[in-house]
């Protein structure tokens, strides 16, 4: 089954980077997009050693090329030289062509101190498929079970098999790559508290402990996670009022499917235990791709006052906050959105909005709380 979908990211004017996990699809969209666009795929082992060992040869031959084309450098942290070719070439020829560079770590870059072109290319993020792109009518429980990368959602049939690759294979290989460790069997070990982990606050002597690797190795391990785009921290948020706050951050992997793959779920049942934290990351991920979209801007954080209670999330634009809770639940409870209303009163946040499992809308003393699926198609009016 070759199943198609179609983005919701606008193609930029200019030459931009474009950073996402693996597997989301950033080739195809690229593809798509840019069907005569001269390509350079570094994947490949005979490109990414001949501009290894020759990075002018990259420039030489796009100097070649017709004026207005595209060029796509697929998986460019491969081989971070060619960043100083495209930057000779923008100097050199103003806007004579165009960049679209892929990768899927800035974390290379970043330690080689690699050439980011800024002022020359914007930044764009690639996600996995959005309920929109998917589809309104994809099953909510089977999102939270195996999660939104295209090739699972594409082969449901084979959906188990593709995150356990996903995790067993791509996952370690990135870490071999790195050159971080050579214990895999405690990189794993750390995979799995994790995912289990996964949207609560990080104490890493506690993951160290039950993984049974140092607390150095720990923090390391979550930095690669995040440079690799697998996972990303969510802040806690300050509102400046007069209460205590929570400083600490928690981690989130970016999807569904690949947080149950790596705690080794994916052959069980989804467990009430775990819901709460599934419907977490995927609320996390479809605002993050919204942000992105639609070009919105701001951050994303969470809350807890000093009595306890706790927002999940809280969008911060450049004029207002908006305040989601997530709950996976099909009944709603007033007192849930007890922390909403404070922060509503207060004039901390615009809007408050509560995302839960039931199919009927509710305003509730100023809080929405809406279906998952109409959350997705009403977030526009509330992040904007």
């Amino acid at each position: 089954m070759n199943t198609m979908y179609t983005r919701h990211l606008a193609l930029p004017k200019t030459s931009f980077f474009l950073f996402g996990p693996r597997a989301t699809g950033k080739t195809t969209w690229l593809r798509q997009v840019l069907p005569d666009a001269a390509w350079f795929d570094l994947v490949t082992n005979e490109n990414y050693l001949k501009y290894l060992h020759d990075p002018g040869r990259f420039r030489r031959e796009v100097e070649a090329l017709a004026a207005d084309t595209w060029v796509v450098v697929d998986e460019v942290q491969k081989v971070p030289a060619l960043l100083d070719e495209v930057h000779a070439l923008i100097a050199a020829h103003g806007r004579r062509h165009r960049f679209a560079l892929s990768g899927s770590s800035a974390r290379k870059l970043r330690r080689l101190d690699a050439n980011l072109l800024a002022g020359r290319v914007i930044n764009r993020s690639f996600f996995p498929l959005t309920l929109g792109e998917a589809g309104l009518d994809t099953n909510i429980d089977d999102i939270l079970r195996i999660g939104m990368l295209p090739g699972v959602r594409a082969e449901p049939e084979v959906a188990v098999d593709t995150l356990e690759a996903y995790a067993a294979n791509y996952l370690r290989q990135e870490i071999q790559q790195e050159a971080l460790t050579r214990d895999l069997a405690g990189f794993s070990r750390f995979l799995r508290v994790a995912g289990i982990l996964n949207g609560q606050v990080v104490n890493f002597s506690n993951v160290a402990n039950e993984a049974q690797v140092n607390r150095v190795t720990v923090s390391r391990n979550f930095e690669v996670l995040v440079d690799t785009l697998v996972g990303v921290w969510v802040n806690a948020w300050q509102p400046r009022l007069k209460v205590r706050e929570v400083a600490a951050p928690k981690f989130y992997f970016f999807d569904p499917g690949v947080v149950r793959a790596v705690a080794n779920r994916l052959r069980a049942p989804v467990q009430d235990t775990e819901k709460g934290a599934l419907l977490e990351t995927w609320v996390l991920h479809e605002l993050r791709a919204h942000l992105q979209q639609a070009q919105c801007g701001g951050e994303i954080g969470w809350y807890r006052t000093g009595a306890g209670a706790e927002i999940d999330f809280v969008w911060s634009g450049a004029e207002y906050n908006v305040g989601i809770e997530v709950k996976a639940s099909e009944r709603w409870r007033s007192e849930s959105g007890s922390a909403l209303r404070e922060l509503l009163q207060q004039q901390a946040i615009r809007h408050a909005l509560v995302v839960y499992l039931g199919d009927r809308p509710l305003v509730d003393d100023g809080v929405h709380v809406l279906p998952a699926r109409q959350w997705v198609e009403r977030l526009g009016e509330f992040v904007k």
